[in-house]
């Protein structure tokens, strides 16, 4: 099952989730009217009409229908401000991107090498410090606003195999598209606890009106009856969520854990942690009040579940045995208290051999291999992150230098270009900071194209602490850097689209997106395919020949009526096809890479500097891809 399909399974979940929770909801506002219904009667008026009777029901079941969705899109709009507000939630503390506690600076690397080979941006990374315990979980609403939160005790008894298994379990979660169905999920139980939460209110304010006053006409007992029935619905609205909750969890878990092994290639890890959780007294069960608000988030179960329905998570002997099939359960007594020795705690790993930024034979599988990761491309992440000048990856942690080292990276690798762009910067940022943007940009360019995305990746965490106006200032700045020298080059716009993307809503200026016609997406996609031919080759045949292919597979008209391979793109068109692009649905958007990577390949031949420019033109149109890891480096 590729990404795209994946991502078309959860938003059928989704759908079943919305079609069940609108009969839910419709149950529990019959319920309501029923008892209302009841409570007039009790509470009946003389010169009452039954025009007047029809209308209260009908105004107290529109107040119950516009109260649960109310509460329930409010929820949802929370928690969609971003997955750090959920681990703030939950009593977690972010770690800084100069970090250097060693457990907390060892976490930090591992997520950040998922980052890599995932081609994910990097997430906010949390640790709830008050639990002892061996859990995580993954937030947010899309891979953009995500936030891995990870336990104390997870980070003081896994060694590292075992904290990768963990973190690859979490980032499946990501990339499997199940933390906005986690967020709807959140929703859906908020909205309908809440109704029962309005049901004691209302009981409460009865049972006052009863104490304090004489009541002839029944008033207060309507009003107790109408809170005692709230609260009932309510609990039996709760009890079908969870088990609604529960059911989706579990199927998603099982994907998660067999997503983690392919994408680290070894079980050891995942089942390693997997077993150190069933050797605790109280397994992974966690103390925050919140628990099980967010426990189908969690990577394994996170509280006492009385009833094995409302079970979030599949049993701990299964999830084991389906990575080993001999694991017994009785080994668990058997195994020792998995406390980590202090020297277990040095940031090292046993895979090598995965030189960085060669060239070859192309894959064919570029396509496939977005939203899926492999084992050689955490190996691959990991021999890269070590790669890097230690002064290029300090800037990449530090709130100050990181917004140089974005600008040095957006540099254009031509001489005289550079030099254009670099007079710019002086004038802008002053000499001594100008040099330190040339220094950066000169060491990009000795390490190769295949570190840009990834530095850019590891510096977007520091950049993201700075306040608005700072950020403003970075991509305003960058994109005068763009068009300084008149020349617009594909890969350093694509770079800064990257950028863009990630940064954007965090500036003091946000665009609000724009919904685009059938029409104008049709041009966008023939746009980038002619984008990116005229990138591929200097020839202008070769460029034809490479446009054409693209579209055969596309299957639009190529008439040449509405591009031109031999006109450069503008930024301005540039930037209003890849906007177009970003709301293509899962099978436009697979289309479309299939037909670039044909683009690409029209010559049998792949860059990096290709591959990086796809990689950049994915992430914008959150698509991620992993790095290009040619045939020669696989047989090291």
């Amino acid at each position: 099952m590729n990404f795209f399909a994946k991502q078309e399974q959860a938003k059928k979940s989704t759908r079943w989730l919305v079609i069940i929770y609108g009969i839910a909801t419709l149950a529990i506002v019959a319920g309501v009217t029923l008892l209302t219904a009841a409570a007039l009667m009790m509470n009946s008026q003389q010169g009452a009409t039954l025009a007047d009777y029809y209308a209260n029901l009908v105004l107290a079941a529109v107040i119950t229908l516009a109260f649960i969705l109310g509460a329930s899109l409010y929820k949802i709009a929370r928690l969609s401000s971003g997955g750090g507000w959920v681990a703030l939630e939950m009593g977690g503390t972010m770690i800084r991107p100069e970090e250097q506690e060693p457990l907390r600076r060892r976490l930090r690397n591992v997520v950040e090498e998922m980052s890599i080979a995932s081609g994910v941006p990097v997430p906010e990374i949390y640790v709830l410090e008050g639990e002892d315990t061996i859990n995580a979980f993954a937030s947010g609403f899309s891979s953009k606003d995500a936030a891995i939160t990870v336990t104390r005790g997870a980070l003081e008894k896994l060694d590292r195999d075992e904290l990768q298994g963990v973190i690859a379990h979490e980032f499946s979660h990501i990339l499997n598209g199940d933390m906005r169905l986690n967020i709807r999920l959140m929703g859906v139980l908020f909205g309908i606890l809440a109704l029962g939460l309005i049901g004691r209110l209302i009981m409460r304010g009865g049972m006052y009106s009863t104490s304090s006053r004489s009541n002839k006409n029944g008033a207060a007992f309507a009003i107790m009856l109408l809170g005692m029935g709230l609260i009932i619905l309510g609990a039996i609205g709760v009890f079908f969520a969870r088990l609604i909750k529960a059911a989706v969890s579990r199927q998603r878990e099982f994907l998660a854990d067999a997503s983690a092994v392919q994408f680290t290639r070894q079980t050891a890890g995942l089942a390693g942690a997997l077993k150190k959780i069933g050797n605790y007294g109280n397994r992974s069960y966690m103390r925050a009040p919140k628990t099980e608000e967010i426990s189908h988030m969690l990577f394994s179960t996170g509280s006492r579940s009385i009833m094995s329905l409302f079970a979030t998570h599949p049993p701990l002997v299964d999830r084991i045995r389906a990575l080993e099939p001999s694991f017994n359960e009785d080994e668990f007594g058997q195994m020792l208290p998995p406390q980590m020795p202090p020297q277990e705690v040095s940031d090292s790993s046993g895979v090598q051999g995965f030189a960085p930024g060669s060239t070859g034979k192309p894959r064919a599988d570029i396509v496939d291999s977005v939203g899926h990761p492999q084992a050689e491309h955490v190996a691959y992440a990991m021999a890269l992150r070590k790669s890097l000048p230690t002064n290029l990856y300090d800037a990449a942690h530090s709130s100050e230098q990181s917004i140089l080292l974005c600008l040095a990276i957006i540099l254009h690798a031509d001489g005289k270009h550079r030099e254009y762009q670099l007079n710019f910067l002086q004038d802008k940022l002053g000499a001594a900071r100008a040099k330190l943007v040339r220094d950066f940009s000169q060491q990009i360019l000795d390490l190769g194209a295949h570190c840009r995305l990834p530095l850019l990746a590891i510096a977007l965490p520091a950049i993201r602490q700075r306040p608005p106006a700072e950020i403003s200032f970075l991509l305003k700045n960058a994109r005068k850097l763009i068009e300084a020298d008149n020349h617009v080059d594909l890969g350093e716009f694509c770079t800064f689209r990257v950028l863009q993307s990630q940064l954007q809503p965090l500036s003091d200026m946000p665009v609000k997106p724009k919904h685009h016609s059938k029409v104008e997406q049709r041009t966008a996609m023939i746009n980038i395919i002619g984008a990116v031919s005229v990138h591929g080759t200097e020839s202008p045949e070769g460029r034809r020949n490479a446009f054409l292919a693209g579209m055969k597979h596309l299957q639009l008209p190529s008439d040449g009526s509405t591009y031109s391979v031999d006109k450069p793109e503008s930024i301005t068109q540039l930037d209003a096809s890849l906007d177009a692009l970003i709301d293509l649905g899962s099978d436009a958007k697979q289309n479309l890479l299939e037909a670039l990577n044909a683009t690409i390949l029209r010559d049998d031949q792949v860059s990096i500097e290709e591959h990086e420019l796809m990689r950049a033109i994915c992430a914008t149109i959150n698509c991620p891809l992993p790095p290009y890891i040619d045939q020669v480096n696989n047989d090291q």
